[in-house]
């Protein structure tokens, strides 16, 4: 890994989903899935913003206050998106989603099948000292969903669910999800895992201790300053057995935050460091290509603000040169995306953006939902442009 930058060539940027009344964003925590019709589904956040000043756009509105999660889709491989007909996952404050929501879905359903997909969010907010997390699935590629149903505490005191799910080799469903201490400051991600995907349990931790007390205990001054805090994290199972997972690390949300990829051999009962994505972006998500290389995709919320990401062509031990799917953001709020390979080679990250020409201006342009459509060249160390 070296400190290069390079321009990805044919980057086709798309708007998906734009409304200048609301700041829409987040797709990292929803979802982006291919159903059985071939369809694309993408799942994202979404809140009522004014742009009046930018003290009144803040990205607290999706994990803190009244948002929704939608579901948008595309019949043409994301060239289009049909943005007259979301359909709503949820909606907070929702009382379905509260402590009193059921232990399991209203009845099985057929895990294998591709329109079969899942959502999951926390109550009453992302992150918090009391966040509860709960799940809800669509068995007909997310034109309706049925009642959310929460997960087992497992005696955490706070845990959030974000949409990271992954399926493993013997069929166990894996969601990964984050824990958080009392205070809210110490953060750890770790897996739960399902049989059935009715009932789910502690599997294992992903990422170190943050401190060497219990993550429940008090934080008392200075020691919060040195600790990590590992959160968001994305898993994938690649072909090798192997399962992958980035985390987000931080010491500021703004721009210094940087994206550790952690590696099971084991089927996800144990992990260990693997390897730093980048110097900074963050949170990254991982894909495995076709040809077996190793896609990281992020926001970079350091100036040029944009999207970036590396590849790996040794299993996520190293990276290639950072490439710039666009440099054209208005601030630092922008980031969370999903990626898929459309085709050999031809991949599409989606994310929220916010533009530096945007006409609307507050501290950034409009928050919405745009996708790159890109392609990697078979040797990455080549093919871009400076």
């Amino acid at each position: 890994m070296t400190g290069k930058q390079d321009q990805v060539k044919d980057a086709v940027h798309r708007v998906v989903y734009r409304n200048e009344e609301a700041f829409s964003s987040h797709p990292f925590l929803g979802g982006l899935w291919r159903v059985v019709n071939g369809d694309l589904v993408l799942a994202f956040m979404k809140a009522d913003c004014t742009y009046v000043s930018g003290g009144d756009v803040n990205h607290d509105k999706i994990t803190m206050s009244r948002r929704q999660m939608c579901a948008i889709r595309s019949g043409d491989n994301g060239a289009t998106w049909d943005s007259e007909n979301l359909v709503p996952i949820f909606e907070t404050p929702e009382p379905a989603i509260a402590a009193e929501a059921p232990l399991d879905p209203e009845e099985p359903f057929d895990m294998d099948s591709a329109d079969t997909i899942v959502a999951m969010g926390s109550s009453p907010a992302l992150l918090v000292a009391d966040a509860k997390p709960w799940m809800r699935i669509s068995t007909d590629g997310g034109r309706s969903w049925r009642r959310p149903f929460k997960l087992p505490m497992n005696h955490f005191a706070s845990l959030s669910g974000h949409g990271s799910f992954v399926r493993r080799q013997d069929g166990m469903w894996l969601a990964a999800l984050s824990a958080a201490s009392s205070d809210g400051w110490r953060r750890r991600a770790l897996l739960y895992g399902s049989r059935d995907g009715a009932d789910w349990n502690f599997l294992s931790w992903i990422t170190p201790p943050v401190f060497d007390d219990e993550m429940d205990a008090p934080h008392t001054g200075t020691p919060r300053f040195w600790a990590h805090r590992y959160f968001y994290p994305r898993p994938i199972c690649l072909r090798d057995g192997r399962i992958l997972v980035s985390v987000r690390s931080q010491r500021d949300p703004t721009g210094a935050l940087w994206t550790e990829i952690f590696e099971s051999q084991d089927h996800g009962r144990t992990f260990h460091f693997l390897s730093r994505v980048n110097d900074w972006g963050a949170p990254g998500d991982l894909l495995e290509l076709a040809d077996g290389r190793i896609v990281c995709v992020y926001g970079y919320r350091l100036k040029p603000y944009g999207i970036r990401g590396r590849v790996s062509s040794d299993g996520g031990r190293t990276w290639d040169d950072e490439f710039i799917l666009r440099d054209d953001g208005g601030s630092w709020d922008l980031g969370y995306p999903r990626v898929l390979e459309l085709e050999p080679n031809r991949l599409l990250a989606v994310y929220y953006m916010n533009r530096a020409d945007d006409p609307v201006q507050a501290n950034g342009g409009v928050r919405h939902i745009a996708a790159t459509e890109f392609s990697l060249p078979s040797d990455t160390a080549k093919g871009f442009s400076p």
